[in-house]
């Protein structure tokens, strides 16, 4: 009888051996969806995070410097006002390096929507050019195809000047200044947005 118990029991193990051989571990893939719902989850967090982060950091950008500049009617050129606003976004902009900008062009509605998309891009090269002479890195701020006339500040045919501008606006980070390179100027940034907002 033990005899026989022995024999079953060594058959038993062979054949459980001889249903996994050709199986390596972790060859099989998981078809449940465990950990799933957990994972879109952080996703959805870590994009929505990096959005308030982008929303907090403009802020900022905005109360150091006017992410905004006006120009003459059908101009291009950067006046006395505007080269002011530039030099205070080329000082924040260099102080944090880990951060990326474009730079918008807008017109007003006077003209051809083709003609107003060519002069906001115009625009938008003479803002990046400018930072770019300033000490920005020219990786760090593009011009970008224009908004021209689509999106007035002010709805109306005829010229106005706050339709005829730039905006600089906060769009990402770079990741080569982030992980062991990251300075800590923009968490100290961040740091210091929060400890403000809960003083007031």
């Amino acid at each position: 009888m033990k005899s026989l118990l022995k024999t079953t029991t060594v058959l038993g193990v062979v054949a459980v051996l001889a249903g996994c051989e050709g199986q390596v571990a972790g060859d099989l893939k998981r078809t449940t969806a465990f950990g799933g719902a957990t994972t879109s989850n952080l996703l959805a967090q870590a994009v929505s995070l990096q959005g308030q982060l982008l929303v907090d950091l403009q802020a900022q950008f905005r109360a150091s410097a006017p992410d905004m500049i006006n120009f003459a009617f059908n101009q291009s050129t950067l006046d006395a006002e505007a080269r002011a606003a530039l030099d205070q976004q080329a000082a924040w902009i260099r102080a944090n390096p880990a951060i990326k900008f474009r730079v918008y062009g807008h017109t007003d509605l006077v003209g051809s929507n083709a003609y107003n998309q060519r002069l906001g891009l115009r625009r938008a090269q003479s803002a990046v050019n400018y930072l770019i002479a300033r000490g920005v890195r020219r990786g760090q701020v593009e011009a970008v195809a224009s908004l021209g006339e689509t999106r007035p500040l002010i709805a109306t045919p005829n010229p106005e000047r706050l339709n005829r501008r730039t905006v600089t606006q906060i769009v990402g980070f770079d990741r080569r200044f982030l992980g062991y390179d990251f300075d800590g100027k923009v968490a100290h940034n961040i740091y210091q947005g929060y400890i403000s907002a809960d003083e007031q």
